[in-house]
């Protein structure tokens, strides 16, 4: 059955059914969990709960979204406190449409004057709206629904009013008349003698609804007696929730801490769990695209770096300082930059000194000789699943890491197509061959490595690789088969290089993507490069060293320069 027939049902049966207060979704899904089978919409609890007086300072439209969130989020009817309908029979046509196109079952409505006052509220002094009026508004409410089983309640209020059984009677039939589906006959009397007496006249000619607010002492079994369709607990929820709510603002305010309030509420998943965080879960995992797997970084921090002379004495040279702090510190920041959290250091030289938090770390031996992919087979648990594998002696701008991680292939490299530069001249460097030229290559052409080299006069270079590689999680997969096969043959591992690796995933037939870039790195391999490397973070090294003593000094664009030590 649809909501609006599940409320027929339950005022029209033989049984006494039961609706309780809401005034938002979250309170309209507890209500649904506690086992009520219909939801009564109060106009009292929601004015409350905005803040606003029960004087119709709410206007109906501000009523409308709030029950729209409260029929969403419930599979139960509502039936929802409508005042005197908001206004006149056409406002009244207005309601009932709306009410329908967000869900709810069913209105009542009340016979008073508008815009309406609370009727615990002086109300023998409030006046009622002339009978005739009345009706002709539950006409209009009903020649306006679309669904028959919408279901439109009249409330008599001839009791708050002061008028006397004979009044509260006469108006009752006449709103039956007009189409009512049901009577609500109100009263503020702590006792329900005159709620009963209307029940015995009543008889029955249609179904009869309470609302024991003030004679809550009553009963269950007293109601079941007189023949009661259904009750109304109408405004529970909201004064349970104030008085909850001012004991732990009071709490709280007077500890100026959480821990005497804490056991006493409910917890933030509890939260998550009536919002439906669960059903988003599994929601997502129907709609939306497999989440692509998020990339590890793997950092070989291992060396010394001897060409570094006494700066490394003590440390590898990925902790050398530059700009203030340590090499790999840079490196750290420019992987997170760009929502790289996982971050995995192989160390060994000097390992202790090696200590950056929020890093994991692992340790090649040192017995053996620090070769690179001997270095790798310490951390191969790290390939699985997305990996950049980085110097740990560069510094880089964050782009370059971007572009790696959305390459599509499952092998890639950067390199810098700007080799011949005067700085890089005679220094040790690997350097790349491709299948076509990067810097001619179009947007749309794809550059492959044909192989890695440290000849700088060999044919046909075309770039410098910068001590990256990107593996998909099948490219880490094949990388890690690679290396556990050498490790078979310890011996065949001596003097092997990632430059070997790329060669050697290339020899197998896979490809590895080229991407380039001109400049916007550093390899800091030298004391030379240390300097340079400072300018390269935009700080002084005067200023980030000063306070230590000189280390080293070199020659530099025809300077003598001081390098201090951290």
């Amino acid at each position: 059955m649809g909501k609006a027939s599940q409320l027929r049902s339950l005022i029209t049966r033989d049984e006494l059914g039961f609706l309780m207060e809401a005034h938002n979704g979250l309170s309209a899904k507890i209500v649904e969990e506690a086992g009520f089978e219909a939801i009564w919409g109060s106009g009292l609890s929601m004015s409350a709960a905005m803040g606003v007086r029960d004087n119709n300072e709410a206007t109906w439209t501000q009523v409308l979204e709030v029950l729209e969130f409260m029929a969403d989020h419930t599979s139960i009817p509502i039936l929802v406190d409508g005042d005197t309908g908001y206004g006149d029979f056409n406002t009244m046509r207005r309601v009932v449409r709306k009410l329908e196109s967000r869900g709810v079952a069913g209105v009542c409505i009340e016979d008073k004057l508008f815009p309406k006052t609370n009727s615990f509220i002086n109300g023998a002094s409030q006046p009622l709206a002339p009978m005739d009026e009345f009706c002709g508004k539950l006409k209009a409410g009903n020649d306006a629904r679309n669904d028959p089983d919408f279901v439109i309640v009249a409330r008599v209020e001839a009791f708050i009013a002061g008028w006397g059984l004979a009044e509260a009677l006469r108006r009752a039939e006449a709103y039956c008349e007009a189409g009512a589906d049901a009577i609500l006959i109100h009263s503020a009397r702590r006792h329900p003698d005159e709620v009963f007496a209307f029940a015995r006249e009543w008889q029955r000619r249609s179904p009869l609804i309470l609302v024991p607010t003030k004679y809550y002492n009553t009963p269950t079994a007293a109601f079941r007696q007189h023949g009661i369709a259904a009750v109304i607990w109408a405004n529970h929820l909201l004064r349970a929730s104030i008085r909850a709510m001012q004991r732990t603002a009071k709490e709280i305010y007077s500890a100026q801490a959480l821990t005497p309030v804490e056991d006493k509420i409910v917890t933030v998943s509890e939260v998550f769990r009536l919002q439906g965080a669960d059903e988003l879960a599994e929601a997502e995992q129907r709609y939306l695209p497999a989440p692509q797997d998020e990339a590890k970084a793997l950092i070989l921090a291992y060396a010394r770096g001897e060409e570094m002379a006494e700066l490394t004495v003590d440390r590898p040279k990925a902790m050398v300082h530059i700009g203030g702090q340590p090499i790999l510190q840079h490196i750290a920041e420019t992987f997170r930059s760009v929502g790289v959290k996982d971050l995995r250091v192989v160390r060994g030289y000097e390992k202790e000194s090696v200590s950056l938090d929020g890093l994991t770390y692992y340790d090649a031996s040192t017995e053996e000789k620090f070769d690179e992919v001997f270095a790798l087979s310490s951390a191969l648990e790290c390939f699985s699943g997305a990996l950049v594998v980085c110097y740990g002696d560069v510094l880089f701008r964050k782009f370059i890491v971007s572009e790696l991680i959305d390459s599509k292939a499952d092998f890639c490299v950067m390199i810098d197509v700007n080799w011949r530069s005067s700085r890089n001249r005679n220094r040790y460097a690997d350097y790349v061959i491709c299948d076509r030229d990067p810097v001619t290559a179009t947007f749309y052409d794809e550059v492959w490595l044909k192989s890695v080299l440290s000849d700088a006069a060999s044919e046909g270079i075309h770039g410098e690789w910068m001590g990256f590689l990107k593996l998909s999680a099948k490219g880490a997969t094949i990388c890690r088969t690679i290396i556990e096969q050498w490790l078979q043959r310890p011996e065949s591992l001596a003097g092997v290089d990632i430059r070997g690796l790329l060669n050697r995933i290339v020899e197998e037939g896979h490809r590895i993507q080229v991407l380039s870039t001109a400049g916007n790195w550093i390899d800091c391999d030298s004391a030379l490069d240390a300097i340079d490397g400072s300018e390269f973070t935009w700080l002084r090294v005067r200023r980030s060293l000063k306070r230590s003593g000189v280390a080293a000094s070199v020659w530099f664009r025809g300077y003598r320069v001081l390098i201090w030590r951290p």
